[in-house]
């Protein structure tokens, strides 16, 4: 009588194989996983794409190759430590953390790689601001100041940016941009006590810190 013979346990790498699969099927299709594998992989998918548009930038970007080179010859040697990608519970794209000396993406957050393009160069003004000028974050009129040359200077109000935004003008667009951030930015710290208040930090420093493009030449 021929042995029966019975099937074969699978691999371990099978079976990881087959758990990374439905993990991954479960994330696009909501089926098989539970909330928090599908929350998991997602994440861990911005992550990967987050880590690698950042890798990029900081090696092929013009200008955050530029800013990157700025910040050193003012002691501040930039490395992919000190830009952090992670998730975030604000609708922002990003952010510099004084006290870390360090730039925050919001993985998940970036329409494209010139959208992280933007917020990188964006935050490392500030960073060179930091430097360069010991911005005080708590006195509004220095706050103020960096945020109108970041706006500025970093590509983050361009007329396409702007659009896709909902904001159409043909006259003067750039200015109206970059002093409605810059107020928004302004307002939202927590040593500023109303919208007149930053308002007025912006109006008081708009026409020195706009027209000052440091380190680049001119607005890019």
């Amino acid at each position: 009588m021929a042995a029966t013979s019975t099937p074969s346990e699978p691999s371990t790498s099978d079976q990881s194989t087959f758990d990374r699969w439905r993990r991954k099927f479960g994330a696009i299709t909501g089926l098989g996983a539970t909330k928090e594998e599908r929350e998991a992989e997602i994440e861990a998918h911005h992550h990967k794409k987050c880590e690698k548009w950042k890798r990029e930038l900081m090696t092929y970007s013009p200008a955050v190759v530029f800013m990157m080179k700025h910040l050193k010859l003012n002691g501040c040697d930039v490395s992919e430590g000190d830009i952090v990608c992670a998730p975030c519970d604000i609708t922002r794209a990003g952010g510099f953390v004084p006290e870390a000396g360090a730039v925050l993406l919001c993985q998940g957050k970036f329409s494209s790689k010139s959208h992280m393009e933007d917020t990188i160069v964006h935050e490392l003004v500030h960073m060179y601001d930091h430097a360069k000028f010991k911005v005080d974050w708590n006195n509004l009129r220095h706050h103020a100041c960096s945020e109108i040359r970041a706006n500025s200077l970093s590509g983050d109000c361009r007329w396409s940016r702007e659009v896709m935004r909902g904001f159409v003008s043909f006259s003067k667009q750039h200015q109206e941009c970059v002093r409605r951030r810059a107020v928004l930015s302004v307002r939202a710290n927590p040593a500023c006590p109303d919208q007149a208040t930053a308002e007025r930090a912006v109006n008081e420093v708009w026409e020195s810190c706009f027209n000052d493009t440091r380190p680049f030449d001119e607005i890019y």
